[in-house]
């Protein structure tokens, strides 16, 4: 059942053991190295003779998503994205996760029960296991932790710090919809403000809306590189604007880059709202984050295999660090690439510059 505001079971009757068992009573396991989930001290999983990869992040209400356009639901499914993408990220297999959350009186259970229903949503179609986690009360809304286990091979695990001089910059999926889904919300919740009876209209900008609200994290990448025998030298997700991202690689890897502004990977609904928002692509892609794409590097020689494949997009090539990290606009001019991705750290009248 969706929350629609109109049902409020308050979580004090309840309690938080007795919100757990509500909450978990539809749990299900996907992961045969799940030996024991929610329900004792802590999860027991047999990975065997694979490595395990834990990741971890904090969503908090006002600071990385606001209820006043983002559903619960989404909310909760995309909670689990961000963490999935990160396993993904590391050349891994995503096998379980852990949510713990706070929140505040003005919850009620039925809107609980909606986030929850993201979050399994996410399990059941990413097949992974939620086998844990923590509920509290909060005094400043909501906040959501979710924690990603993952397994790969050894010889298989991709880190940031293996790319080399000449090796390819490869992009998946296309980049900036994320941000400018977000432009979008932000705009109608200003015209909402002024005209609570309007309706927007989002259906012209449903992609890059749904790429702000309900990301798909890429796990068909680890293993569709696996089928073209390809291992990358370096990987990461683009959580925080493709130019961080690069960055990020580079600084790891000790490698400089050239970066090609003509190959960014744009949408075509992007380009439009961002000539509608007078924004510039570029800026948008190198700059928005959250579109949970993968960015990685190869080796030369393993062109041919990704060649023409619409997954993939070839966007630059590593350099010798003593050359530094560059975008190379379509005028052929060479930047110096900056890492202006979104820091949730900056105050807001700076972030906006």
């Amino acid at each position: 059942m969706m929350f629609d505001g109109n049902n409020h079971t308050s979580i004090e009757e309840l309690g938080e053991f007795g919100l757990i068992n509500h909450l978990t009573q539809f749990v299900e396991h996907y992961q045969p190295t799940t030996i024991k989930g929610i329900g004792d001290d802590a999860a027991v999983i047999d990975h065997k003779n694979e490595h395990t990869v834990i990741t971890t992040d904090l969503l908090i209400e006002g600071v990385h998503f606001d209820l006043a356009y983002v559903p619960l639901k989404h909310l909760g499914y995309k909670a689990v994205m961000v963490n999935l993408s990160d396993v993904y990220a590391m050349n891994a297999e995503a096998k379980q996760i852990t949510v713990s959350i706070a929140i505040s009186n003005r919850f009620p259970l039925e809107a609980i029960e909606e986030l929850y229903a993201g979050i399994l949503l996410a399990c059941k179609t990413y097949q992974v296991d939620l086998v844990g986690g923590d509920t509290t009360s909060s005094t400043t809304g909501l906040i959501i932790s979710v924690t990603a286990l993952g397994t790969a091979k050894k010889e298989t695990i991709v880190t940031r710090d293996g790319a080399k001089p000449n090796d390819l910059l490869v992009v998946t999926g296309d980049i900036g919809g994320a941000y400018m889904g977000l432009q979008v919300l932000e705009r109608e919740k200003e015209v909402f403000k002024v005209n609570p009876n309007s309706q927007p209209d989002l259906e012209p900008y449903s992609y890059i809306v749904e790429r702000q609200l309900k990301p798909e994290a890429r796990k068909d990448i680890p293993k569709l590189l696996e089928a073209l025998d390809v291992l990358p030298t370096s990987m990461i997700d683009i959580s925080d604007g493709l130019s961080s991202e690069t960055i990020h690689l580079c600084k790891n890897s000790k490698v400089g880059v050239n970066l090609f502004e003509e190959k960014i990977p744009l949408d075509p609904t992007v380009i439009n709202v961002c000539e509608e928002f007078q924004l510039d692509s570029t800026t948008v892609a190198l700059s928005g984050g959250e579109d949970y794409e993968l960015l990685f590097t190869i080796a030369q020689n393993d062109y041919d295999k990704i060649k023409g494949n619409p997954n993939f997009t070839v966007i630059g090539h590593m350099t010798e660090e003593k050359e530094g990290m560059h975008l190379i606009t379509r005028a052929n001019q060479k930047v110096a690439l900056k890492a202006r991705g979104w820091n949730s750290f900056e105050e807001k009248e700076e972030k906006n510059d």
